[in-house]
């Protein structure tokens, strides 16, 4: 990011993720709800990083160290620092002194950004408007939106100079006020060197004795600082309280990454019923039919078709593969270029080579598939003895036939024949055929007398019912 004069101008960000939101009826912290695989508070420490934040505070509740391992995970080196008591959004931010105090600093010029870990779908476009005011004359910042139906939301004033007067909260507000539509976001963004004197400013002079982010701006005022407001659309800005807004953020969410996939290259045939997660990634001249479930770290290639009823998750699937229907493919499952896995067939740790095909009803897990091979329906790869998991190396340009069980470890050679209904659990060498069938008999006549057996038999049992003899 860059001020008006073309000199670098640092970005710190203050993530609130301490509220547990006791609507959600939850044993877990409201910002580890997921939204596309991935928590809440998650995507907001993702919008950090595209926003080029050099550091980050995140503040956490007590006992809430499942949020800030996840913080760490997202953001390297994000600070994590305890609101021991909730005492409001201000009070909140002042959790964080000593790393503002840090910020003001180094950079008193610099932009400090508080976020929240309830909103995931905010972006860097929401934020670029409040970005580039800070980077002007503006010390503090509101994002602001203009609500449909704004009950409920907090107004934002503004004179007739378009400057941020105050923010009112609806049970505040008279008549006049409540009919103004310009919302309340409760993201902001200060200029650094300011935010620290603002902040102790702030009283409890209210209803609930809290300290509100809210009041910094008719201090600001008061200060003859520069506050404004910038817009974003309603949906951005989406907080979640409970399982319905949940929903609604992840219904939201997903029109986004379709979107996303389809101007990238993809087809989605019944978009509306395809669901992404947060990382997926797919390619170019994608099909991909209905009713498909993308769970996290999966990536498509160009021209793979996937077929309807599928769920992946931790997949690789290379160009030209066609996948489904009813396939699942789970953590690890590698498949190679115009290779095929068919339907009800499952893979699990295993890669599937460039031409290889599993058509049929089969489960192929912890295992190398080799070049062309191809796997008849039915067959399974036993890849577990109770206490550990073992490896099935088939062979390019093999031919295993259907209802076989290969029981690993095992490797079957390349070229090899593996005759159908066999149980393998020895290595077969390149080129051979494997048969575990047993001899077959045939016995003439057999089933005739058996069926006239069995109908003396029902009948005698019938007798013995109707004359009480049982």
């Amino acid at each position: 990011m860059s001020d008006q004069s073309g000199s670098s101008v640092s970005i710190f960000t203050v993530v609130l993720a301490a509220g547990m939101g006791t609507r959600m009826e939850s044993d877990m912290p409201k910002v580890m709800h997921q939204i596309g695989s991935r928590p809440m508070v998650g995507h907001v420490l993702d919008l950090c990083r595209q926003l080029g934040a050099k550091d980050c505070a995140v503040v956490v509740g007590p006992d809430m160290e499942e949020v800030a391992e996840t913080a760490r995970d997202e953001f390297d080196d994000a600070g994590i620092f305890e609101q021991s008591e909730r005492l409001g959004t201000a009070h909140a931010v002042l959790a964080a002194r000593s790393a503002l105090e840090e910020q003001a600093l180094a950079a008193p010029n610099g932009i400090v950004l508080v976020l929240y870990g309830d909103t995931p779908l905010l972006t860097q476009e929401a934020l670029g408007g409040l970005i580039e005011a800070l980077q002007g004359d503006a010390d503090v910042g509101v994002l602001g939106f203009k609500a449909e139906d704004p009950t409920g939301y907090g107004r934002l004033l503004v004179d007739d100079g378009g400057q941020l007067t105050a923010i009112r909260e609806e049970k505040d507000a008279s008549d006049v006020e409540r009919a103004v539509r310009l919302c309340n976001s409760g993201v902001m963004g200060f200029k650094a060197g300011h935010m620290l004197s603002l902040l102790d400013k702030v009283g409890c002079d209210n209803a609930k004795g809290e300290y509100y982010l809210t009041d910094v701006i008719g201090l600001a005022r008061e200060a003859g600082l520069k506050a404004v407001v910038t817009l974003c659309r309603e949906e951005d800005v989406l907080g979640v309280n409970d399982r319905v807004q949940l929903a609604e953020a992840e219904g939201l969410f997903q029109v986004r990454a379709r979107e996303k996939a389809m101007l990238g290259g993809a087809t989605l045939v019944a978009p509306e019923t395809v669901f992404f997660s947060h990382d997926t990634v797919t390619g170019r001249d994608v099909v991909i039919e209905p009713h498909v479930v993308f769970g996290p770290g999966v990536r498509v290639g160009d021209k793979v078709v996937v077929h309807s009823f599928c769920h992946f998750e931790g997949a690789v699937i290379q160009t030209g593969a066609v996948v489904g229907p009813y396939a699942r493919l789970r953590p690890g499952a590698a498949i190679g270029e115009a290779a095929k896995v068919g339907n009800f067939c499952e893979v699990k740790n295993a890669a599937i080579a460039d031409g290889a095909k599993v058509n049929h009803l089969s489960y192929i897990g912890d295992a190398e598939v080799g070049v062309k091979a191809n796997i008849g329906a039915g067959t399974i790869t036993c890849n577990y003895d109770g206490f550990f998991k073992h490896k099935t190396v088939i062979g390019a340009g093999s031919f295993v036939g259907s209802n076989s069980s290969l029981i690993a470890p095992v490797v079957i050679g390349e070229g090899a024949y593996i005759g159908s209904g066999s149980v393998i659990s020895a290595n077969v060498p390149d080129d051979a055929l494997a048969i575990t069938r047993p001899d077959r008999r045939t016995l003439e006549g057999w089933a005739r007398k058996y069926r006239a057996s069995q109908k003396r038999r029902k009948y005698a049992l019938s007798q013995k019912k109707i004359t009480g003899d049982e």
